[in-house]
């Protein structure tokens, strides 16, 4: 199904790239477009849509895609907390000044 619109620039660059770097580990591997396209569970095609950063494949053929190139673990870092400075250092902000302990019910009534 076609994307109904059309990502921003950079995002299409971004893509482009990542299509570029999947055909040259591709290359790299020595494996053949066929080869890959058949452990990814796609087609060829689409395998070169992939590799020309088509952004209208779905991301989960993308990372069918790098499973087949041995490269999907780093797929899961992108959006990890440890490279989101910006809401790392939001999260940061929004921390408490004290911290302290709440009383519980059973501590209570241990008081009187």
């Amino acid at each position: 199904m076609p994307t109904p619109h059309r990502p921003p620039l950079t995002v299409r660059r971004a893509l482009k790239q990542l299509g570029e770097d999947i055909r040259d580990a591709r290359r790299r591997s020595g494996l053949p477009a066929e080869v890959v396209a058949e452990r990814a569970f796609t087609s060829r095609p689409t395998l070169r849509r992939i590799e020309a950063g088509d952004y209208s494949v779905s991301i989960g053929i993308y990372a069918s895609v790098l499973q087949a190139l041995g490269l999907l673990e780093g797929l899961s870092e992108l959006a990890s907390p440890s490279k989101d400075k910006l809401g790392m250092a939001l999260a940061s902000e929004k921390l408490p000044q004290r911290v302290r302990m709440r009383r519980t019910q059973r501590d209570k009534s241990h008081e009187q």
